[in-house]
């Protein structure tokens, strides 16, 4: 039989009551009385009825998280993050995604029967902005992305500017001297794509070098495909490139593929980093130079402001910047640079 409060009050020698403010964390319980009563918790096993708890508080137990597309790896390997982070928590996390759909992004905050699912939101538009999201979202809610930076909701992100620089930095001081971008998009659907082009940009500026259109190519989306049929393109120049930066890890993946096909050799023809720093880089050949935000902190940093909006704490809304790591493998250091790139110990370059 599953252990009551009732038996921990009589192990306790104290009343059910005193039992289930200790268990609901209530302030107003000594703290002799409390290390007492959580003595007898850890001794029965007591396990509460998360269910039957929530329900009391008006609540489901559970957030959500809204993101672009679960097939591309960093959007999934934030996901898992999230939903560990949240476990710590007692929160069940449910999963949803939008393809950038701004209809869809409506349908998941509408302030429905769908909305009442879960307790808070973690969210990544793609298309709503600000104004929208006020009159609709009606849960407590914290951002991700650049849709929407520094507005009146709690939000998480990096500064993809920086480190978009600090790649092509990266590129121009192994002395590449034709250096390409593959991901432009245009800002109706991509800022993201943006303020990565934006990054690429300020860094040739500043090393004094000019910005060839033809060197920037665009995409439709951030998948190996696109990445491929984008090297492609930039093969084809009368003269191509001897560097990429790809906007995300998929897309060098894809980069890499093509190059390996048409016979160059990667880094020594064309050198290749990418960003997000996703599992697939870390075992690809060569192994994958990248730009690492930390998920980690980006992750606990969403569930910890959610739960906090969750617990009533009135605070003015908060915008956290985490830190991004260089992170040199072998597609642009090759082996010389570092003889354990292939037992997962890169170079490490931390954020400036």
């Amino acid at each position: 039989m599953p252990v009551t409060l009732r038996d921990v009050a009589r192990r306790a020698g104290v009343s059910v009551r005193t039992v289930s403010n200790v268990v609901n964390d209530f302030p107003y319980v000594s703290p002799e009385t409390r290390a007492k009563v959580q003595k007898a918790l850890d001794e029965l096993g007591y396990r509460p009825n998360l269910v039957a708890r929530n329900l009391r508080r008006g609540r489901t137990g559970m957030i959500a998280l809204v993101v672009p597309e679960l097939a591309v790896p960093y959007f999934a390997e934030l996901a898992d993050l999230v939903m560990a982070e949240a476990g710590e928590h007692g929160y069940t996390t449910i999963i949803d995604q939008t393809h950038g759909d701004i209809e869809r992004e409506r349908q998941i905050i509408h302030p429905s029967t769908r909305a009442m699912l879960f307790d808070g939101l973690i969210f990544s538009p793609l298309g709503m902005g600000e104004a929208e999201l006020r009159q609709r979202v009606k849960t407590p809610i914290v951002l991700l992305g650049e849709r929407i930076a520094g507005g009146g909701f709690d939000y998480v992100a990096f500064d993809n500017v920086a480190a978009a620089r600090r790649a092509t930095e990266h590129l121009i001081a192994l002395g590449r001297r034709r250096i390409a971008a593959i991901g432009a998009q245009p800002w109706d659907h991509g800022e993201t794509a943006q303020y990565r082009t934006q990054g690429y940009h300020d860094a040739l500026v500043s090393a004094g070098r000019s910005v060839e259109p033809d060197l920037l190519v665009r995409t439709p989306h951030f998948h190996r495909a696109d990445g491929a049929a984008a090297m492609a393109r930039l093969l084809d120049l009368p003269e191509p490139p001897d560097a990429v930066f790809c906007f995300n890890d998929l897309l060098a993946l894809g980069a890499i593929r093509t190059l390996l096909e048409r016979g160059y050799r990667v880094p020594e023809d064309v050198a290749v980093i990418g960003f997000d720093d996703i599992e697939d880089g870390r075992y690809s050949t060569p192994t994958l130079t990248t730009v690492s935000p930390d998920k980690q902190r980006i992750a606990a940093a969403a569930v910890e402001y959610l739960l906090e909006r969750l617990k009533g704490e009135d605070k003015a809304p908060r915008t956290l910047m985490v830190d991004f790591t260089l992170v040199v493998r072998e597609s642009t250091a090759g082996r010389s640079r570092n003889d354990n790139v292939g037992t997962g110990a890169p170079l490490l370059e931390p954020t400036r």
